[in-house]
Formats: C-alpha cells, sequence, structure tokens
C-alpha cells in the first residue's frame, strides 16, 4: 500500500478530525479561562491578599548593569498565576467529562423500547397464528 493511499486511510478516518475539532475547541477554551483567571479571579485575590498583581511578583536576582546586560528576574508571579490557569481549566474539563459519564449512564441504564412492529410485520404475524391455528 503506497504512503498516500494510507495516509488519506488515515486522515479521512472520523477519530482523526475530532481529535482536530478537540484541539481547536482546547485552544479557544484554554484563552476563555485565561481571561477569567486574568480578569476576574486574580483582581479580587489581588485586593484581598493586600493589593498584590501576581504577575508582577518577581526577585532580581542580578540588576541591569547597562543597556547591553539587562537586569536577571525570577518571574515567580507569572509561574503561580500559570498553575491557578492549569488549576482551573483541570476542574473545568473535570467537571465537563463527569457531566458527559453521567449522561452516559442514564442513557445506558434506561430501558430501551423496541420499535412498534411495521404493517408488513403485523401482518406476517397474523398469518403465522392463523397457519398455526389451521393445523
Amino acid at each position: 500500500m503506497s504512503i498516500v493511499k494510507e495516509f488519506k486511510e488515515f486522515a479521512i478516518k472520523g477519530n482523526v478530525v475530532d481529535l482536530a475539532v478537540g484541539v481547536i475547541i482546547g485552544a479557544a477554551f484554554g484563552k476563555i479561562v485565561a481571561s477569567f483567571v486574568a480578569d476576574i479571579i486574580m483582581p479580587p485575590l489581588g485586593l484581598l491578599i493586600g493589593q498584590v498583581n501576581f504577575s508582577d511578583l518577581a526577585v532580581i536576582l542580578k540588576p541591569a548593569g547597562d543597556a547591553e546586560h539587562p537586569a536577571v528576574v525570577l518571574t515567580y508571579g507569572k509561574f503561580i498565576q500559570a498553575i491557578i490557569d492549569f488549576t482551573i481549566v483541570a476542574f473545568s474539563i473535570f467537571v465537563a467529562v463527569k457531566g458527559i459519564n453521567r449522561l452516559r449512564r442514564s442513557e445506558a441504564a434506561a430501558p430501551s423500547v423496541p420499535p412498534a412492529p411495521t404493517r408488513e410485520e403485523q401482518l406476517l404475524t397474523e398469518i403465522r397464528d392463523v397457519l398455526k391455528e389451521g393445523k
């Protein structure tokens, strides 16, 4: 089998398309959560802690010497911000997956009702019953 044919089969499979859609939606979801954390969660949290903006938290390891030698700064506030972003994204995904699993369990537990017989099936059943009585 040629590589082109194998690639076409791989690319056309539904799982690849689903994965691509998931990655795109995940990237957009990440931006929404980052904005939610930076613009909604962190300002009140910073206010409670004492007018602190986490992104500005840093330790200067070496002060700037001149234009060619900028300061060496350990920006641990950005790391804290990333941890909070990750925690909120992980919790959101956990809640979404938990809801989806609950829906799947309720669908599996629901008794399935067989479809009503068609007119043709009803006629065949009647013919069978008449033949059984005639024997």
